[in-house]
């Protein structure tokens, strides 16, 4: 068999079920109609690349809002540029410097606030705040349009909708990513607009009630009405079904906020042709936009680039694991990480040993002690780190 055939008939295996139907849309409390058509915009101050932006928002207790965003476009290249919108977590804001370090590469970005301000601070007219009491307020349907997470959803996409319309974009080429609280949003807004030909959530996932920072804390403040209609309208797993672009997910092996559980029952919600994960033994948590695999995995879709390797399933058979693994790029190395550790995600200690690869099979030994958690990860020549979704083998019964 001659290797190009091969590498694309390995491909085919690791998409896996990429043929199933797509999942019917749930679009929540959104109004998709209204959000794709482009904002009307008030355009400010250019330095450099970068030039500030306000566009119009949703309804705030009745009132008119705007978003301010920074908009970055290259200094030189073959128009139209691929997109993309960037979205910050707690705590953060509209970067300056983020759109900027994509318009460097080539991208018209625009990286937008969601916590109701502008370069100075709160806006008088900017919508809900970021703090985790307007986030999981009690709400009604009445009035669930006037929620933190209606409102940043919608910037979002309204986001995308400016960027579709700016001549300079190709708009058959935009992204999204999100950092922490920008991830949950990337993971919602991927399920909700079908424009989106990549996505990229760093550390946020879905299952929130079911494992996360906020489940014995901002959730289980609230009333049990409250609670169950939060996650039906505002928890990523009403949406990560509908998505229909290429996916990567990056997240640390003990993020604080979002644990491994409630991460993997996440991504399995994407295609397995679309889904690709990247986990990460001690991945610091914050506003980073400098991890080599979100731009690499963006320049792989929307210019073509050299793909991120691509792993199969971790699979364990009389004291072995494997999994397959395809890479344009050569492997600098491999890993197989384990824990025995139970209880919180967030505090289980990992081991790394060496895996070995040969013939795109990655095998390594497993320790016999039960219940046990593992994964392989591998790094290319480029530096760029992927992983399988791990996997847990229980006590075995008596």
């Amino acid at each position: 068999m001659k290797r190009p055939f091969r590498l694309l008939v390995l491909l085919a295996i690791l998409a896996g079920c990429a043929t199933v139907p797509q999942t019917a849309r749930h679009t929540g409390p959104w109004d998709l109609a209204e959000l794709q058509p482009a904002p009307a915009a008030q355009w400010g101050a250019r330095t450099g690349l970068v030039q500030e932006v306000y566009y119009a928002g949703e309804p705030f207790h009745g009132k008119p809002t705007r978003v301010f965003a920074y908009l970055g476009r290259p200094a030189e290249g073959r128009r139209p540029f691929p997109a993309l919108v960037l979205v910050h977590g707690g705590g953060g804001k509209a970067f300056r410097e983020w759109a900027e370090h994509w318009a460097q590469r080539g991208y018209v970005a625009l990286a937008l606030d969601t916590a109701g301000c502008g370069p100075d601070g709160p806006l008088p007219n900017g919508g809900p705040d970021q703090s985790d009491a307007t986030k999981f307020r009690d709400f009604t349907d009445a009035d669930a349009h006037d929620t933190w997470t209606y409102h940043a959803v919608a910037a979002v996409i309204r986001g995308v909708s400016l960027l579709a319309s700016l001549p300079e974009v190709d708009r058959h080429r935009i992204g999204l990513t999100g950092i922490s609280w920008g991830g949950y949003l990337t993971c919602i807004v991927a399920g909700l607009d079908d424009r989106l030909k990549v996505a990229v959530p760093v550390y946020g996932c879905g299952f929130l009630g079911d494992d996360s920072f906020w489940r014995d804390k901002s959730l289980a403040a609230m009333t049990p009405e409250a609670r169950a209609r939060w996650l039906r309208d505002f928890d990523p797993s009403q949406y990560l079904g509908g998505v229909n672009c290429p996916m990567l997910f990056l997240n640390g092996a003990n993020d604080f906020a979002y644990p491994l559980d409630s991460y993997q029952k996440s991504y399995r919600l994407v295609r397995p042709g679309l889904r690709h994960v990247s986990i990460v033994l001690g991945l610091p948590h914050g506003h980073i936009w400098t991890f080599d695999e979100v731009d690499r995995f963006v320049d792989s879709v929307l210019r073509h680039g050299a793909p991120l390797p691509r792993l199969g399933t971790l699979t364990v058979r009389s004291g072995r694991a494997t999994a397959r693994v395809v890479s344009r790029s050569p492997l600098q190395a491999a890993a197989f990480h384990y824990t025995t550790d139970t209880g919180e995600w967030q505090k289980r200690r990992w081991t790394t040993a060496p895996a070995e690869w040969k013939d795109g099979v990655l095998t390594a030994r497993v320790p016999e002690r039960r219940p046990l958690v593992c994964y392989f990860s591998v790094t290319d020549e480029r530096g760029l780190r992927v992983s399988t979704e791990h996997a847990e083998l229980p006590a075995e019964s008596r």
